[in-house]
């Protein structure tokens, strides 16, 4: 079921991927919703004052759209460590199946680096408006979180992915901007 080591992106890593790959394919993963619910203090953010980044929940029936990289043998080690400190704000690894675009679409096995409940930067779900406002006035190391939510979109809509939870959010930071 796998050839290669696979990753599977859905937030800054779909434009912003800072380790090599082979291969980089449009993927989605089934049963996982994208939202901004993961407080973000050493990117978007900084303590005292928490950017919103994406994190997944499950959801029957959801599909989150993403970018799968395929990591050769010879990286992977370094790729993992990369991604271990990228992810440190509260993010964990975990074993996913990835679909990847194609017809017929191929599945394999991958990670996934996923924030949940139990870690301390976690906000949880909040109503829209309130983490547009969030957004609109965080900034950290990585940049403003603006750019976070606007580049998630604008890569979305490259690979014709429908994501009403990004997008929305996008319409009311963009529109009180």
């Amino acid at each position: 079921m796998n050839d290669g080591h696979w990753i599977f992106g859905y937030g800054s890593l779909v434009w912003r991927p800072d380790f090599p790959f082979a291969e980089r394919r449009h993927a989605v993963i089934e049963g996982w919703a994208r939202r901004f619910w993961q407080g973000s203090t050493d990117h978007r953010g900084v303590p005292g004052a928490p950017g919103r980044v994406v994190t997944l929940v499950a959801e029957p029936g959801a599909r989150c759209t993403g970018t799968a990289y395929k990591v050769d043998d010879a990286v992977i080690e370094g790729v993992i460590e990369t991604l271990e400190y990228r992810e440190k704000g509260g993010y964990r690894r975990e074993e996913i199946e990835i679909v990847l675009h194609g017809e017929p679409p191929p599945r394999v096995e991958g990670v996934v680096y996923m924030a949940t409940p139990g870690n301390p930067n976690y906000l949880g779900s909040a109503p829209l408006d309130d983490i547009a406002a969030q957004v609109r006035v965080c900034e950290g190391p990585s940049g403003h979180n603006i750019e976070y939510v606007t580049r998630l979109a604008e890569s979305l809509r490259l690979m014709e992915a429908n994501d009403p939870h990004v997008f929305a959010l996008e319409r009311l930071v963009i529109g009180a901007s």
